[in-house]
């Protein structure tokens, strides 16, 4: 379970989260969405510890900053960042004797289903944006975080990646995962969100779940709650 309280983070005077709270318990797909700036980003960088903030995250219980929350996460940023002088296996050996964990065979799956597995001898700088994409996806996903966040993971992905991922979606869901969604491609999402968090301004202006949408489309929604200006 992922638990978010009363976060806020200022840049000097500038406020990019206004205590935000939300939960994504386990077996969830939360979807993020706002526009350019509502501070979706923000948000994804304190969960994953990398910007200081006031407030309170957990994972499972455990304070997002601490090692036993880390060995829970699995993080694909907006913009992958790969190791320019690492080949494509030792990226995903890396991350796995960064976790102090043994191979079996899961990074050589991931690899299979990414299309990579024939790329694992090259190295990062000689990948395509795409590639890199789906390496970053291979990594956040080799250790098997239980609390997996995705922010824009299908910028640059080919339709075969696209499809992967969505599978790996509901397969995370059904295995017990909490998993967090940030994207500006509602379509890609429509069939798979088990929650809606909007925001907007630094807060959220909405919070939905499949269940309580009277009909309507997560886009449908999402142009609703964005350009009306009222809470939900």
């Amino acid at each position: 379970m992922l638990c978010v309280n009363n976060v806020t983070k200022k840049y000097g005077k500038v406020v990019a989260n206004n205590s935000v709270s939300f939960e994504i318990a386990d077996g969830e797909i939360a979807v993020l969405l706002g526009p350019n700036g509502a501070g979706k980003s923000t948000i994804i960088k304190c969960i994953c510890g990398l910007l200081r903030f006031e407030g309170e995250i957990t994972l499972a219980g455990f304070n997002n900053k601490s090692l036993d929350a880390k060995r829970l996460l699995g993080y694909v940023p907006e913009m992958p960042a790969v190791y320019d002088l690492l080949t494509v296996r030792e990226h995903l050996e890396f991350m796995l004797r960064s976790y102090k964990l043994e191979d079996d065979g899961t990074a050589d799956r991931l690899l299979e289903r990414f299309e990579l597995l024939d790329k694992r001898d090259k190295l990062g700088k000689e990948l395509s944006k795409g590639m890199q994409q789906k390496l970053s996806i291979c990594c956040a996903l080799v250790h098997k975080p239980s609390v997996i966040i995705f922010d824009e993971p299908m910028v640059g992905l080919d339709p075969h990646a696209i499809k992967q991922l969505k599978e790996i979606f509901v397969e995370l869901r059904n295995s017990g995962a909490s998993v967090l969604i940030s994207t500006h491609m509602l379509d890609s999402v429509e069939s798979y969100w088990d929650k809606a968090y909007i925001m907007k301004n630094g807060e959220f202006c909405a919070e939905k779940s499949s269940q309580d949408t009277d009909g309507k489309s997560l886009e449908d929604l999402f142009f609703e709650l964005t350009e009306s200006g009222e809470k939900s």
